[in-house]
């Protein structure tokens, strides 16, 4: 198994905290550990090996399991992580995470050290050319501020540049900071008060916020984020056939990573996977459906099928 990259560091960190529990666990807990860390397709590939023996990670007890790990166990940086934390300095997008005095320890610390790869050795094959400027340092800035507020569930002020051109203001509470691949950005999930107790979720892509401001105001720690955006989803998800050729698959987990997902096995080369979008998200998402490839097939939902089409039609018209 791949240790590191988008999709199987996941299956890693899993099965890590797994590992520790010196508690014995039930199938049941190991599969809400999953939903909860990972994303509820992990199953598909975690739960067999675990059950067959193929990860010979627990001593088996009946319907428990028991972690092969003492409870003293200390896990060493090996020469390979090492040299994996070494390439990742050199990738503009740490700096949103941590301070220039981490970098600068970090750096020191793996001064000897050879990295596992160069940026020059990576092509994005499918990747836009207009990427956020990670480099500099007012987007460096405003991006830890909204981190440091979404991790506080602080309201913060915005000043906005929307695609309209329109310049806009408005408090937001930040709900969640996401990236995607194909376009090299990063994008703010925020709820703003639209009258009363209403909240409504925006997503504001974070290079065209002009300036951000915590405020004093936090949200109460009642309101369930994660419950409100799952509110917001359509009662109908999109409803995607995948015929796993050409690692299709993996290809789809990471295509639409952004967005919460069911994935399910039809037979030995086909799986259908569901996602759940909101209408904000759904322009982004037909884009990206439209882009990936003949291995993906659109089932429903009916309306996205329409917007599908309608879509095809315009382009069609285009080219005649």
């Amino acid at each position: 198994m791949e240790l590191f990259s988008e999709l199987y560091s996941c299956y890693y960190q899993v099965l890590r905290h797994l590992l520790l529990n010196q508690n014995a666990i039930t199938m049941q807990d190991i599969r809400a550990q999953i939903i909860e860390e990972g994303f509820e397709e992990s199953m598909l590939s975690i739960i067999p090996k675990l059950e067959s023996g193929t990860w010979n990670l627990f001593t088996k007890d009946g319907e428990l399991y028991l972690s092969k790990l003492s409870p003293s166990f200390l896990e060493p940086l090996s020469d390979l992580e090492k040299s994996y934390l070494k390439a990742l300095l050199s990738d503009s997008r740490i700096g949103l995470f941590l301070t220039q005095e981490q970098l600068e320890a970090l750096n020191d610390m793996l001064a000897s050290v050879t990295p596992l790869w160069k940026p020059e050795q990576l092509y994005y094959y499918d990747r836009f050319a207009d990427g956020d400027p990670y480099d500099d340092e007012t987007y460096r800035s405003h991006f830890q501020v909204l981190l440091h507020a979404q991790k506080k569930r602080q309201y913060v002020d915005i000043d906005y540049n929307a695609p309209s051109g329109k310049r806009v203001h408005h408090y937001y509470v930040p709900a969640r900071l996401e990236y995607s691949v194909k376009n090299d950005k990063f994008r703010l999930l925020a709820f703003k008060h639209t009258g009363g107790q209403a909240m409504r979720l925006e997503l504001l892509n974070i290079a065209r916020i002009q300036n951000v401001r915590t405020t004093e105001k936090t949200l109460a720690s009642a309101v369930d984020l994660n419950a409100l955006i799952q509110n917001s989803y359509y009662k109908e998800p999109l409803r995607l056939r995948i015929v796993n050729e050409r690692n299709a698959l993996e290809r789809a987990m990471l295509h639409f990573a952004n967005y919460k997902k069911n994935t399910v096995k039809i037979d030995e080369n086909t799986y259908e996977c569901l996602i759940y979008y909101n209408q904000n998200m759904e322009t982004e998402l037909l884009i990206e459906v439209l882009s990936f490839g003949p291995m993906l097939t659109v089932l429903g939902n009916e309306k996205f099928l329409d917007l599908l089409k309608a879509r095809l039609e315009r382009q069609t018209q285009i080219c005649i």
